[in-house]
């Protein structure tokens, strides 16, 4: 993966290469990008764990609102999930529709959008007993939808632009080779007017030393979703940070970093193609590009209030087993562990949008256990 980034490199018009082209190549080259080779990336033996990966309360509580919807008429049994990782989620979804739905189970069609090939051949092996699932590459191959779309830490791997103000002056950070023949940065005044069209849009204005990361394939990803789907729920589970919060003193160097063996990398430079390259997502830009492609906010919460509001201590065993690995101890310490505000869910937002629906939320959640 190395020499194929200095080729790039050496290829290009600047001998340089924007940060957008060098996480695009890294993560998803075929065969050889992060994401699309075969080897282990999420859990012990990975680099990283989701929440999906941690417990399979996430998935309940979202297959029992998704339940909801569908035996209420709002919207029909299709699920459409972006980026099904290994197939875990979705695989806790279904197990836990069938058990607690078994009339809409039958009429549920389940599809991942999943461009990894290792992925997909993972997500066949554990789903493998699930007829009603349909695996698709890409979502530029699939047709137009009427249900939910759920993605659960999709946009935070989307290849971003990185630019830094110095002197008063805008400049794109690029990636270039050094003397030595090393992958190194270089400053190069901006002039990517979509960069500017997105600063002016959401009236964003830099320090001197600051550096910001601009996801502009993620806003143009939301319109291919929106596209697609023609009226449903588009729900979104993923860390990032308001433009509000963007501008705080300690976000002034951005959130760009790689996991490598569970470890944090600061330099998105080591390690090409043999770790996780990941960003802050920009939740104002995802809503914003939501309303221009017909989505309307319905919800936005912590991780952790939303499972709450979906009920989630009802699901608290009431027991006095002493063994502390019995099924029950495991579910109560799973719970607690994904409301306390030293598990990983403070971190996570939920963000639910609308097309085409006038959703009562508190219908489906208790908005009474979030509190403001």
């Amino acid at each position: 993966m190395l020499e194929i980034v200095k080729q790039k490199i050496r290829e290009s018009e600047q001998t340089a290469i924007t940060y957008h082209d060098y996480i695009e190549t890294v993560l998803y080259y075929p065969n050889k990008g992060y994401y699309m080779k075969e080897q282990r990336k999420i859990g012990k033996q990975g680099d990283f764990y989701t929440s999906a990966n941690v417990s399979n309360i996430l998935a309940k509580k979202f297959a029992h609102f998704f339940i909801q919807l569908v035996e209420s008429g709002v919207v029909p049994a299709h699920i459409r999930e972006v980026g099904g990782g290994s197939g875990k989620f979705a695989h806790d979804i279904l197990q836990e529709w069938k058990k607690q739905s078994p009339q809409s189970f039958s009429e549920l069609r389940y599809e991942i959008i999943e461009a990894s090939p290792y992925h997909r051949a993972l997500q066949k092996q554990i789903l493998e007993k699930f007829v009603s699932v349909r695996q698709i590459n890409s979502i530029d191959l699939t047709e137009d939808f009427i249900g939910i779309t759920f993605s659960n830490e999709l946009f935070d791997a989307f290849p971003v632009h990185v630019i830094e103000k110095q002197n008063n002056r805008l400049f794109e950070v690029y990636i270039t080779l050094d003397e030595t023949d090393q992958l190194s940065e270089a400053l190069f005044p901006l002039q990517n007017q979509q960069i500017y069209t997105y600063l002016d849009k959401h009236n964003l204005f830099l320090h001197n030393g600051q550096r910001f990361e601009v996801p502009l394939f993620m806003g143009q990803y939301i319109k291919k979703l929106g596209e697609r789907m023609k009226q449903g729920l588009l729900v979104t589970v993923d860390y990032g940070y308001t433009n509000r919060e963007w501008m705080l003193p300690f976000h002034q160097q951005g959130s760009l970093r790689g996991y490598y063996k569970h470890s944090l990398v600061t330099n998105p430079l080591d390690y090409p193609g043999e770790m996780d390259i990941t960003t802050h997502i920009h939740w104002d830009e995802l809503l914003l590009e939501g309303i221009k492609n017909g989505f309307e906010l319905i919800w936005h919460s912590k991780q952790h209030e939303f499972l709450l509001a979906a009920g989630v201590l009802q699901d608290l065993v009431d027991h006095k087993d002493p063994n502390p690995f019995s099924e029950n101890n495991k579910q109560n310490r799973a719970i607690r562990s994904m409301i306390l505000s030293e598990s990983m869910s403070p971190f996570f937002d939920v963000v639910v949008q609308q097309k085409g629906l006038l959703i009562e939320i508190e219908s489906y959640l208790d908005t009474t256990m979030v509190m403001r």
